[in-house]
């Protein structure tokens, strides 16, 4: 087992990490919008589902991973009313194979995040 650790995402805001490899799995703690520079919460939909995504890449990048690998996500939205905008941002970054996924809507997030996307990554 590996404990993932970039600077290229946000670091945790509690008691985990950002991702643990075993074997040739990859397990993607959630990513929040939050920019990993200044440590801020993008402020709209939009803006979060693409950091979000871009902290998640990063994640994966740090373990020698990509995108392509995803076999697995759970979305967090803290409201349904956000799905339709969210897919289309989500399908620019899974373009060739959706990856399985779940969607909940979920009463509140860290920092007043509005979503949230955890990922389960294979190279086999």
């Amino acid at each position: 087992m590996k404990t993932i650790k970039t600077n290229d995402a946000p670091l945790p805001i509690g008691p985990y990490s950002q991702a643990i490899e075993t074997d040739d799995m990859l397990f993607v703690s959630g990513c929040l919008g939050i920019n990993p520079k200044t440590g801020d919460l993008k402020q709209d939909l939009q803006g979060q589902t693409r950091q979000a995504l871009d902290n998640l890449v990063a994640v994966l990048k740090a373990g020698k991973f990509d995108i392509t690998n995803v076999v697995k996500t759970t979305v967090y939205l803290t409201s349904m009313s956000y799905f339709n905008d969210f897919n289309k941002i989500y399908a620019e970054y899974f373009k060739d194979s959706f990856p399985a996924r779940t969607c909940v809507e979920i009463s509140a997030l860290p920092k007043g995040g509005l979503l949230e996307i955890e990922a389960i990554a294979s190279k086999k």
